[in-house]
């Protein structure tokens, strides 16, 4: 499983981010997205959800920061 750091990268370049990171994972592989609270917590689910990969789930950490888990889907 991938994990991509976002933390601390505002939108939109998180998502611009997380897109370049997926290319780099075959479709049916898992990922997992850090991400901070706010915007990016709200907008890159919903907009990599719109790009038809599987969000699996979407939790806090103890520090504070959000960990989205997807499947990547075929390109």
């Amino acid at each position: 499983m991938q994990v991509i750091d976002l933390r601390g990268v505002g939108c939109p370049t998180n998502f611009v981010k997380a897109k370049l990171a997926l290319e780099d994972i075959a479709a049916g592989e898992t990922a997992q997205i850090l991400l901070d609270d706010g915007e990016p917590v709200k907008n890159v689910p919903r907009s990599l959800k719109a790009e038809g990969h599987k969000l699996l789930g979407l939790r806090q950490t103890d520090e504070g920061h959000y960990v989205l888990e997807l499947e990547k889907v075929e390109d």
